[in-house]
């Protein structure tokens, strides 16, 4: 599937305002525990309010979209800390998917005529200042953007058998992070697109790429750590002692 439209790369894209779709709807089945992830506590405060801090502290993040479960029953729990943060937006409800709940959060930040859109999971918590400045920079060079790990371990492919079939060249291969930061309008296109002829990619850079559009990986953060399992609670909150010195 090839998409035509382009926006162009201009310098001024690296200081163009840039909304934040905040996905953060989903039920962490792996987590195991009844509260999701995202609103478990780190030193005293849930993990999303600790997300949404440091995307508000940055001088280009206008918008803030948070996208939760229909059925969210821990948002209005913490709503007197949130009403603190004037660029966060009234929350919108996400879909089946994930790739639904972004394209929901994309639509109701496409109302503000934003040029730029960052999509990043609510449960990664540690996200850098500095990252964040090169993410943004990085949008006069290229329409799709992500923040990524470059493999340093051997990866192996395996067989339907379950055997190994063949070793990849970790020196092309990266593990993808979020942010991930599109023009607006361009992936709010794509994300309808997708779902009228029934693609669905783990991310948002996998619809970019099957549109035909290339995607630039920005080296990441290893501390960008998304919670997933239990353990990573602890870990990330001896990042983030580690990160308060």
């Amino acid at each position: 599937m090839m998409h035509e439209d382009t926006h162009p790369l201009t310098a001024d894209n690296a200081t163009a305002p840039c909304g934040l779709v905040l996905v953060a709807a989903g039920r962490g089945s792996r987590f195991g525990h009844e509260r999701p992830k995202q609103y478990h506590l780190l030193d005293d405060e849930p993990v999303i309010l600790h997300t949404i801090r440091r995307f508000h502290a940055h001088p280009l993040i206008s918008h803030i979209v948070p996208v939760i479960a229909e059925d969210d029953a821990y948002w209005s729990t913490f709503q007197a800390a949130f009403d603190g943060l004037p660029k966060l937006l009234p929350p919108v409800h996400g879909g089946a998917e994930r790739q639904d709940s972004v394209r929901h959060g994309v639509e109701a930040l496409a109302a503000h005529h934003l040029p730029w859109v960052a999509i990043h999971d609510a449960a990664r918590p540690l996200i850098r200042q500095t990252l964040l400045d090169r993410l943004l920079a990085a949008r006069e060079r290229a329409e799709g953007i992500l923040a990524a790990l470059p493999a340093h371990d051997t990866v192996k492919q395996v067989d339907e058998s379950g055997f190994i079939a063949r070793t990849l060249d970790r020196s092309t291969l990266w593990l993808a992070q979020t942010p991930q930061l599109f023009p607006t309008q361009m992936i709010l296109d794509l994300h309808q697109q997708a779902k009228q002829e029934g693609f669905c990619g783990t991310d948002d850079a996998s619809i970019f790429e099957w549109a035909g559009k290339r995607v630039l990986p920005i080296e990441g953060d290893p501390h960008l750590l998304k919670i997933t399992q239990p353990e990573d609670i602890e870990t990330v909150r001896a990042l983030l002692k580690r990160e308060q010195g």
